[in-house]
């Protein structure tokens, strides 16, 4: 039976995978996506969203959109105008505009009943969060249950020694802070954490893209686009990955979910600094567990990056 799931989501390039991957594998349930401020403010996220589903022929899909600044502040840390100079995510993403509209409702009445249903049901209906974790605080602050009804969660954020927006952090939790720390301390029971430190072992690279292109798939055409998109960004802008390479972070989040061995994982507990002057948006991984905590999530910190690009291949030669 197939595994459902929603995907929350800040859709730019590498959310725009993960929904592909999502809509296409054959052992996954898209049900739903929700849209959050982030990569792009959230009418463009929730634009390209549509526009990547129409593109791939699953436009029944619903998008909802979702919170438009972040859970606590007026704005990010630091503005938005001075991220993003690479153009790796820029505005629109590179498909037709799209044709199908946004489902009526927001992403927090969504998300709170959709899960509160799939409670009631005994459903198996897993949460994939790829962007700033803003709808999943709000829906904590609205319903505290909400914490019950998911009953797994997998969230792309965070670094413990890698990062990619600040000296310290990782821009999911960097754009919201509190959010994160939210949902973290939530008590939601299964939570997987994919930092960068798994996402930056998932590289592709421009024969990857090759290979994604020759399939003459919308899926794999559309890939190959946006992640030669991202290695021409991180060749200008980011460090830490090899050149001519890129992660694809929010499609591992999806990946796991019919590949746990895409990624190693151990629990830990996990928090994010919400006031330093150098730290804010830090995740803070208690590796060696001086906090005296339990664990609240497990943290995968390795990934089988060719096992990742196979599982990409194998989806979009069909889509």
């Amino acid at each position: 039976m197939a595994t459902r799931l929603v995907l929350d989501c800040d859709t730019g390039t590498d959310d725009a995978v993960a929904i592909m991957l999502a809509a296409l594998h054959p052992d996954l349930d898209l049900v739903g996506v929700t849209t959050v401020n982030g990569n792009v403010p959230v009418e463009l996220c929730t634009e390209n969203s549509l526009r990547v589903l129409d593109h791939v022929g699953r436009p029944e899909i619903p998008v909802h959109r979702g919170a438009a600044t972040p859970f606590a502040r007026e704005d990010f840390p630091t503005p938005r105008s001075g991220l993003d100079r690479s153009g790796m995510h820029g505005g629109f993403l590179d498909l037709p505009p799209a044709v199908s509209s946004p489902a009526s409702g927001g992403a927090v009445r969504f998300l709170l009943d959709r899960f509160a249903s799939a409670a009631d049901a005994e459903e198996d209906l897993v949460l994939v969060a790829t962007g700033p974790l803003t709808n999943l605080a709000l829906c904590l602050k609205e319903d505290p249950g909400f914490a019950r009804h998911v009953r797994r969660l997998v969230v792309m954020g965070g670094g413990h020694q890698v990062v990619n927006v600040t000296p310290s952090a990782e821009f999911n939790f960097w754009a919201d802070p509190e959010a994160a720390r939210v949902v973290l301390r939530s008590g939601i029971d299964d939570v997987l954490l994919v930092p960068l430190d798994a996402t930056h072992q998932a590289l592709l690279t421009y024969q990857d893209c090759e290979a994604l292109r020759s399939l003459g798939t919308p899926a794999g055409q559309a890939t190959a686009t946006m992640v030669e998109r991202r290695i021409r960004a991180h060749d200008v802008d980011q460090s830490g990955s090899e050149r001519g390479t890129a992660p694809v972070h929010d499609a591992v989040c999806v990946a796991v979910l019919v590949a746990p061995e895409v990624v190693t994982a151990e629990r830990y507990y996990v928090d994010v600094e919400t006031v330093g002057d150098l730290t804010v948006g830090r995740s803070v991984v208690d590796v060696h567990r001086r906090s005296g905590r339990g664990p609240n999530a497990r943290v995968a910190m390795a990934a089988d990056g060719r096992r990742f690009v196979e599982l990409l291949l194998s989806t979009f030669a069909a889509g």
